[in-house]
């Protein structure tokens, strides 16, 4: 999947498992990522980060709405252990439907 964001023309996100968190490239080059734990049906948003030299492009907004879009594509929630990933559930309450309940579920 690639987003658009305002500065470049791609924006590339991918999943990478072994390394349990989302990537952002721009050009290749590593410019974000959300680092995350899995616990069967939930993945863990732990920590997402954005260099500075990256910073204000959208990246870590495009990086939340890829980890949200693939949680509904693979039917599991999310369980928002990083600040960021809490602040948007808090301003979206669409997005609530991947949001695991108290219980994890």
């Amino acid at each position: 999947m690639t987003d658009q964001i305002a500065d470049a023309p791609q924006l590339e996100i991918t999943d990478v498992p072994d390394a349990r968190r989302y990537e952002a490239r721009l050009g290749g080059e590593l410019a974000g990522w959300v680092d995350y734990g899995r616990v069967r049906n939930r993945l863990v948003a732990v920590h997402t980060e954005v260099p500075p030299e990256f910073g204000g492009r959208g990246i870590a907004k495009a990086l939340v709405r890829r980890v949200i879009a693939d949680a509904r594509a693979g039917g599991y929630t999310i369980t928002p252990r990083c600040p960021l990933f809490a602040a948007h559930f808090e301003r979206n309450p669409n997005d609530a439907d991947v949001l695991a309940g108290p219980r994890g579920t």
